[in-house]
């Protein structure tokens, strides 16, 4: 991934920061991006401020961010080989009580917002004849717990998850490649910002009996971004989450 242009969004916090960091320090020209300003320049300068990276604030759910990052990765870096449509927001919320503002919030983020971006950057990848566009689900798509309900975002989560394949058959042609991460639970700020203060506590979900670390999606995303043979997958990161349970 030496001097390949990277374009993350949700890259100033948790994972999306995380994978950021794994691609700049592997010499990959990095866009980041990000809703919250202040966020976004501390995270660029506590990676060091690098030179091969740049950073773009925007609201992922307007269309015309995602135009703006791809025209900044080419001025800047010349191609736009890697997009990892990692920004989006998640919390629980039972069905019942589930408004129509909610349901608003989730599609907006998290699916306009890996829809659209991906719009803009599949024509320069057509062009090239060679890309990769990496999704961030979640295992709850496929594994649903009762003391969790989160229909809201869990819905445009599994719109992204049908997303990849339906990309990933209409732009074979092209070597671009589509897939998705599915993440377990990871350590990030999410957790907190949900309102779950321990997040080791939910370690007995997974069969290795503890949460994953946000370097564990980053090096998943290396590699699905550095694969050409890997397309319209669903890759569990998931400690054996969606596997079975421990009794």
């Amino acid at each position: 991934m030496k001097n390949k242009t990277v374009i993350i969004t949700g890259a100033s916090t948790g994972i999306g920061k995380e994978i950021a960091k794994y691609f700049i320090a592997r010499e990959s020209n990095v866009v980041m991006n990000s809703s919250n300003e202040e966020n976004l320049s501390k995270t660029y300068q506590d990676l060091g401020a690098p030179s091969n990276a740049v950073y773009l604030v925007g609201d992922i759910s307007k269309q015309e961010t995602g135009q703006k990052l791809i025209a900044l990765a080419l001025k800047k870096f010349n191609a736009v080989d890697v997009l990892i449509n990692n920004a989006g927001i998640f919390s629980p919320k039972p069905f019942l009580d589930v408004e129509e503002q909610d349901l608003d919030l989730y599609w907006n983020v998290n699916l306009k917002g890996t829809y659209f971006t991906s719009q803009a950057a599949i024509p320069q990848m057509i062009k090239q004849q060679n890309g990769s566009i990496i999704n961030i689900g979640t295992v709850l798509v496929e594994h649903a717990i009762d003391g969790f309900p989160a229909t809201a975002p869990l819905t445009s989560k599994g719109a992204i998850h049908a997303l990849t394949r339906q990309l990933a058959a209409e732009f074979g042609k092209n070597n671009i490649k589509v897939n998705t991460i599915a993440p377990g639970i990871i350590r990030s700020p999410l957790q907190e910002k949900i309102g779950i203060e321990d997040a080791d506590s939910l370690a007995g979900l997974h069969l290795l009996n503890r949460i994953g670390e946000a370097n564990e999606i980053a090096e998943a995303a290396y590699y699905l971004a550095t694969s050409g043979f890997i397309t319209g997958e669903t890759i569990n990161v998931a400690g054996g989450h969606t596997v079975g349970h421990a009794i």
